[in-house]
């Protein structure tokens, strides 16, 4: 977190020379319906560069009234992470909905989507390739990144399928680490490797982290099979949550929430 921030502030005050406090009221899109349905509104934690290039975090229980100051002389990220406290889901395991300053501004609103969430955490790989691999040349700070171009990629076949209906399959911070230590390739792009694991749990439909997975259905008395990627994986359904991490899971039973904790090999 500490080299991330040391990045962007060191891209926000070699990016330009002047700034202009602006206070910019954000817009978050709906949350996904089945999300809600399961796990409740979900509190926010909101991610922004402010005017003096510092990281800034603050969480917010509601999704309305949230106001912030950033700069307007150079593309800055925002990201609203969902997150469910009473559900012991803490920011960072839901995919977030975000915008790129300035392509998302709308007068004094900031127009944030799940799209854009793509967008801004890449920003935010790239920042931190930069400032890991100590590069000198400033052309390939994401401050000088092709966005429009890149969003553009996510609208056409450039891109595969699978990617473009849901681009959180994809490593961003491999594709970031390779185009600041090289360039930016759009074959790259790939959906990152996936085990399928078998396990034993109720409910028919299973919900993923990001916002545009589809679900997963299963029918009475089939094995449950899932996507596992490397990392945190999560699922909700009506019957509970499933938690995976390597080779250990964990299905937590609604309403009681009584954990039932089995280790695979």
């Amino acid at each position: 977190m500490h080299a991330l921030m040391l990045a962007l502030t060191v891209l926000a005050f070699t990016s330009c020379t002047d700034r202009f406090p602006s206070s910019y009221t954000l817009e978050l899109p709906l949350v996904p319906a089945a999300w809600v349905s399961i796990l409740g509104q979900p509190h926010w934690r909101v991610e922004w560069v402010d005017t003096g290039g510092q990281k800034q975090i603050a969480d917010y229980p509601v999704s309305t009234g949230i106001e912030i100051e950033i700069p307007v002389t150079w593309t800055n990220p925002v990201t609203a992470w969902p997150y469910w406290p009473a559900h012991n889901l803490i920011p960072g395991i839901f995919k977030p909905c975000g915008a790129l300053f300035p392509f998302d501004a709308n007068g004094d609103r900031l127009l944030l989507s799940w799209e854009a969430g793509v967008d801004a955490v890449f920003y935010q790989e790239l920042a931190l390739a930069y400032s890991q691999n100590n590069v000198q040349n400033t052309t390939r700070t994401p401050v000088n990144f092709d966005w429009p171009r890149f969003r553009e990629l996510f609208k056409t076949d450039a891109l595969s399928e699978a990617v473009r209906e849901d681009p959180w399959i994809v490593n961003w911070n491999n594709v970031a680490e390779r185009t600041i230590t090289s360039n930016f390739d759009r074959r790259r792009i790939v959906p990152e490797a996936v085990e399928l694991k078998s396990f034993t749990v109720p409910g028919t439909f299973w919900y993923g982290a990001s916002p545009f997975v589809k679900p997963l259905f299963f029918e009475d008395g089939e094995q449950p099979v899932f996507p596992v990627r490397q990392g945190f994986n999560v699922w909700v359904s009506s019957e509970g949550m499933l938690r995976v991490n390597g080779n250990s899971w964990v299905f937590t039973e609604n309403p009681s929430h009584k954990e039932n904790y089995i280790w695979q090999k």
